[in-house]
């Protein structure tokens, strides 16, 4: 990884820093743009219990741990969030977030609201920020360009988009996804310190425009 041309000095503090966000807003593209275009952004490594695909490697896409070990790695207060998802745990190692402390480098959590929360009660300095979209248009279009999902798939990730904005007042900050390069700065420039970011109340009209026009569409595409 190396710094990108024009970008900030790094500053002292360095933190884990969760994303959160809806489908569709690029909240993934963001975080490896950070890990792959700055020297002091790491991804951190999940555990997880389900088996190694094609090409995977064990501590570097993922930890891969049988079920056992996992849960034991919860109750000794090992994981800072975990979830399970399709029958499967997946979880974020409390080392994982202390190595890259220690070494002065950010921690990049891609993660739901759920795991968002659960970060919240275990880290207290970890900063979270929410990714919006700049219209629910915007996202609908990305989610239909995916061309991987049908109706019912795109349906549930709307419905779960509706419960997530509705937590956003429980982030320290909201990022609007209008252009992918200055979003990226601006994540950069608040995990570094550089700038406060935007509180929650201040973009708490865009979230309500934003919950109420994607229930229509629920209403008037998906039932």
């Amino acid at each position: 990884m190396t710094l990108s041309v024009g970008s900030d000095p790094p500053r002292a503090g360095a933190r884990p820093v969760v994303l959160a966000a809806t489908s569709g807003t690029g909240k993934t593209t963001i975080a490896r743009a950070l890990v792959n275009e700055n020297d002091d952004f790491v991804f951190s490594i999940s555990a997880t219990t389900r088996d190694p695909r094609p090409g995977e490697e064990d501590g570097i896409d993922y930890h891969f741990v049988d079920e056992p070990t996992f849960r034991r790695m919860i109750e000794a207060g090992e994981m800072a969030e975990w979830a399970e998802v399709h029958g499967r745990l997946y979880g974020t190692p409390r080392a994982e977030l202390d190595r890259a402390v220690a070494a002065g480098i950010h921690s990049v959590l891609d993660i739901d609201v759920q795991g968002a929360a659960q970060i919240r009660l275990a880290v207290e300095d970890a900063l979270l920020l929410f990714v919006l979209p700049p219209s629910a248009e915007a996202m609908m279009n990305r989610l239909g360009l995916r061309g991987t999902e049908d109706r019912e798939q795109i349906a549930r990730r709307l419905r779960s988009a509706l419960e997530e904005l509705a937590r956003v007042g429980e982030f320290d900050g909201v990022v609007v996804n209008a252009e992918l390069d200055p979003t990226i700065d601006e994540i950069r420039r608040i995990a570094r310190g550089l700038v406060a970011p935007t509180p929650p109340s201040r973009e708490a009209d865009r979230v309500a425009q934003l919950r109420a026009d994607l229930a229509d569409v629920l209403t008037s595409h998906f039932t």
